[in-house]
């Protein structure tokens, strides 16, 4: 079953586009089927809603991989752009950090056969707490993409009329860790994605800012506890190969 309702054929990992309605908030809807294996999430500073077993699962904001076990079942989700989904459940993103938790201990009232989009409409209704909402949508786009870009704490918390503590402050509740942090973790997702699309090591690493290669190494290790040719070597071997980029690994 995928995150539309639909009926959806084995084939392993992949992603579909979400509702236009859902755009914003949503980065994609995404089904892992397939033979049973490990699912290996790289940490990519997003949070995820999750229907998996029959129940739904909220995946918080990870600092390092995180391998879910997986029978014969389909898991599937929507992946939330960056600080997105703590403003639709009012609960601040630190409080689920590097977490799998289900979405009814967390105070929401869910109908059984409602979807993933439906629940999610549902929440995007409701009027977001200021600790989880401190900004607009347009403003968190805007913050994301300027630290995404390399921009320093001080740059961004300058240009928003913030001091660089308020703007360690709300970071942490929106992303679930501080600025420095998230920027860390989205050069690090777009090296990956350079990566799986063909890109040499040297060539990534330049182009997302890495000082050199070793640099980049390092990375991987202290972010997913593997090794950056281990990574793609397990990315080449049980990822098939008409998946798109994204942030989960069958391990």
């Amino acid at each position: 079953m995928s995150p539309f309702g639909g009926n959806v054929a084995q084939v392993g990992y992949r992603e579909f586009p979400p509702p236009v309605h859902l755009r914003e908030l949503v980065e994609c809807a995404w089904v892992v089927d397939g033979p049973p294996e490990p699912v290996r999430v790289l940490p990519d500073g997003c949070m995820d809603l999750m229907r998996m077993s029959g129940r739904i699962v909220v995946a918080g904001p990870d600092t390092t991989s995180f391998v879910s076990p997986r029978g014969r079942e389909t898991f599937a989700g929507l992946r939330f752009r960056p600080g997105a989904l703590p403003r639709l459940l009012g609960v601040p993103a630190v409080e689920l950090r590097n977490s799998r938790t289900l979405l009814a201990d967390l105070g929401v009232r869910l109908t059984r056969d409602r979807s993933l989009v439906e629940l999610t409409t549902a929440l995007a209704s409701d009027e977001p707490a200021a600790e989880t909402a401190p900004w607009s949508l347009a403003q968190l786009s805007h913050i994301t993409k300027r630290l995404g870009d390399g921009a320093t704490v001080t740059e961004v918390a300058r240009q928003a009329g913030w001091s660089s503590r308020t703007l360690q402050r709300h970071c942490t509740a929106v992303y679930g860790y501080g600025p420095a942090t998230l920027r860390r973790v989205l050069r690090f997702r777009r090296a990956v994605r350079l990566l799986d699309d063909g890109a040499s090591t040297a060539s990534a690493a330049a182009e997302v800012g890495y000082a050199d290669q070793p640099h980049l190494h390092r990375e991987v290790r202290d972010l997913t506890g593997m090794s950056l040719a281990t990574l793609r070597q397990d990315s080449g071997q049980k990822r098939s190969t008409d998946v798109p980029s994204g942030s989960v690994t069958v391990a």
